[in-house]
């Protein structure tokens, strides 16, 4: 079974999907320590209510991010984290993180990397024009949300969205995807070939695509 260490510093609604996912037998992992930076944070209250243990580690008392992390880092092993999750974590992961578990930090980011990283990425895609969005499970490297992407999720840019409709249909996808990645993780299912993951079993065909807005064009 995959022990996860999850960061948050907001809501953590992707962690309350991962728990709901795992207590449903759909996904074969424990969350065996969730930790904050931010002792408000909701997705403590969340974890709390489920069991889990929680760590915060703020930013206070710590005079460089080098030694923030390594803290951070002290306290994931402590709970014998296998694979770090990040679910709404508001600081950029460092060296010290990626010494720690090489090529296993995953996050979440609510585009279709590599298009829109960073923040403010919904309004963005709404100003840019573009027909599609949607979600992106990968892993971290040094870069902004630049590491290999395991699994993507579209949502359709509709004529009127804003910022908040386009992110709640986003969000929904999210929490479809991101259990699923853990998932294809603990089963022994995910390789990574340079930039390249690799899924061991069924993928897309050919015939598996959307258009936005639709083609009413008659073949022939």
């Amino acid at each position: 079974m995959l022990k996860l260490g999850v960061l948050v510093s907001g809501g953590g609604t992707n962690l309350q999907a991962i728990i709901d996912a795992i207590e449903a037998g759909d996904l074969n992992a424990k969350i065996t320590v969730v930790l904050s930076d931010n002792p408000e944070a909701y997705g403590l209250k969340r974890a709390s209510a489920h069991g889990i243990p929680t760590e915060v580690v703020t930013r206070d008392g710590y005079p460089t991010k080098k030694t923030y992390d390594t803290r951070a880092v002290e306290l994931l092993r402590s709970h014998g984290v296998e694979y770090v999750v990040l679910a709404g974590f508001m600081r950029i992961i460092s060296k010290v993180f990626l010494a720690a578990f090489p090529m296993r930090i995953i996050n979440i980011h609510p585009s279709l990397l590599p298009s829109f990283p960073g923040l403010d990425v919904q309004q963005a895609a709404i100003e840019h024009g573009v027909r599609f969005s949607g979600c992106t499970v990968h892993f971290v490297d040094e870069g902004i949300d630049s590491g290999p992407i395991i699994i993507q999720a579209v949502v359709p840019v509709l004529d009127g969205d804003t910022e908040d409709l386009l992110s709640a249909r986003i969000l929904k996808e999210e929490h479809r995807i991101y259990p699923q990645a853990i998932q294809f993780i603990s089963e022994g299912r995910v390789r990574v070939h340079g930039r390249r993951v690799h899924i061991k079993g069924p993928g897309a065909s050919e015939s598996d695509h959307i258009v936005n807005p639709p083609i009413t064009l008659t073949e022939g």
